[in-house]
């Protein structure tokens, strides 16, 4: 069990009969950017899920700064990690800045009260996601990018050192799929937050990420860092894909190349 940051222990999850995630025990790099890779319908989505205390384990258990996650009050919780799950949904007529608040729920006394430190953290998060023309704008009157981008800026707005992040690029174009990693990069590099992050472009995980923990069939394949686990045999078994791997010259930075699906899959 771990000390401190967010682990599993022979954690099993499951929907009704059906076991998504199985036996998987793993501890999330403290100070990192982790990406969570594998193919659609493997469990990465499932397993963050629980981390952040949404699903909770048909057995095992998680364990957040080596406490059990599900017998911790859910604003304790909240003060610690932030969740961007996958296709939020919020309520008809909220303004951007409206949902950016309700990230400082947590930090909010009896009577929801707010605090100079309340509008720090909400004007901060609309600058960092570039949203501040459109504070006063609904929600459903955004593009999905800029919808994305506000759901991102309210986890920012709860100011938790972990961040889990499901697919935080969808709904992006190219140059705003990097905004969005590169400020990811950024709060790691000067404020040392934890990212976890489910992606689907090995990519962008490749670049952007220090760990790598890639999901087969509900279990823990391999981790480690992005030169060590991104080999053409991995690609093979986990995405039945053949691929060439290459390294960056002056970074070392794997690049993916896939040539041809494996037809025995």
């Amino acid at each position: 069990m771990a000390t401190a940051g967010i682990s599993t222990e022979q954690l099993q999850l499951a929907y009704e009969d059906r076991t998504i995630i199985h036996d998987l025990s793993m501890s999330v790099p403290l100070g990192q950017i982790t990406a969570l890779v594998g193919r659609n319908g493997c469990g990465k989505s499932t397993l963050l899920k629980s981390l952040a205390r949404l699903l909770p384990p048909s057995a095992g258990h998680v364990y957040l700064d080596g406490k059990l996650i599900h017998t911790l009050p859910t604003k304790d919780v909240a003060k610690q990690l932030a969740i961007l799950p996958q296709s939020p949904v919020a309520p008809d007529g909220l303004t951007v800045e409206g949902l950016v608040r309700l990230g400082r729920y947590p930090h909010q006394n009896l009577f929801g009260r707010r605090s100079d430190e309340d509008d720090r953290m909400v004007e901060w998060s609309l600058a960092a996601t570039g949203l501040l023309e459109f504070r006063e704008r609904a929600l459903t009157a955004l593009s999905g990018g800029q919808r994305q981008r506000a759901w991102i800026a309210m986890a920012l707005a709860q100011g938790t050192d972990l961040l889990l992040l499901d697919e935080p690029t969808t709904y992006l174009d190219m140059a705003h799929q990097l905004e969005v990693l590169e400020l990811l990069e950024e709060l790691n590099r000067t404020q040392g937050k934890t990212v976890v992050m489910v992606v689907h472009d090995l990519n962008h995980a490749a670049r952007y990420a220090h760990h790598m923990m890639a999901i087969h069939e509900g279990r823990l394949v391999t981790e480690g860092s992005p030169q060590e686990i991104l080999t053409p045999e991995l690609l093979l078994d986990v995405f039945g894909v053949k691929a060439h791997i290459y390294s960056e010259a002056g970074t070392g930075v794997p690049i993916v190349v896939p040539y041809q699906l494996r037809h025995d899959v």
